[in-house]
């Protein structure tokens, strides 16, 4: 298939986000659709309620009455997402579904990127990118999850953090 799929919204009747997404991973599986329907997502988070009993932590969906479904979508794939029993059909102008895009898949975290560092707190670091291109600092503070790195630079004979996005540093080889 010459198209990618995409993250689409389906509005499903309350309570159902279980059953409708179950039912579409069976239905593309009972009509071989599989390679148009390829992933089913639920986007869930962890919460920690305090009762009368103490403290809990529990799964909660944060968005209930939706479900996401990364398909390509055609003809058939539509119709079979939109007659699933539970589902209301798809979020978008007149019935018609609009993908999610890259930032909105990034931001709901529907798909992890492994992230991967090649400096540790410590290190030493060349600025590739912004302001403080060709600076050197030191790594103070490193938040992969959250494309973050704090880096304190010399800058008029003072240190000074600086909060730089991961690929505006690179490890230098001392």
């Amino acid at each position: 298939m010459a198209e990618q799929a995409k993250w689409y919204v389906v509005h499903t009747y309350s309570g159902y986000e279980n059953s409708v997404a179950a039912a579409i991973l069976k239905a593309a599986e009972n009509r071989r659709m599989q390679d148009l329907i390829q992933e089913v997502n639920i986007p869930m988070e962890t919460v920690t309620e305090f009762t009368d009993n103490g403290e809990k932590t529990v799964e909660r969906k944060v968005f209930p009455g939706y479900v996401l479904v990364k398909m390509i979508l055609t003809d058939d794939s539509w119709h079979l997402v939109h007659n699933v029993r539970g589902a209301a059909g798809f979020v978008g102008a007149d019935g018609k579904a609009i993908p999610l895009t890259e930032q909105e898949i990034y931001d709901l975290g529907v798909e992890r990127h492994e992230i991967v560092v090649g400096f540790n707190v410590g290190d030493t670091v060349k600025v590739t990118d912004g302001p403080l291109q060709g600076f050197l600092g030191t790594v103070e503070e490193l938040e992969p999850e959250k494309d973050r790195v704090r880096v304190v630079v010399s800058m008029f004979g003072r240190e000074t953090p600086v909060d730089l996005e991961l690929d505006q540093v690179e490890s230098i080889s001392e």
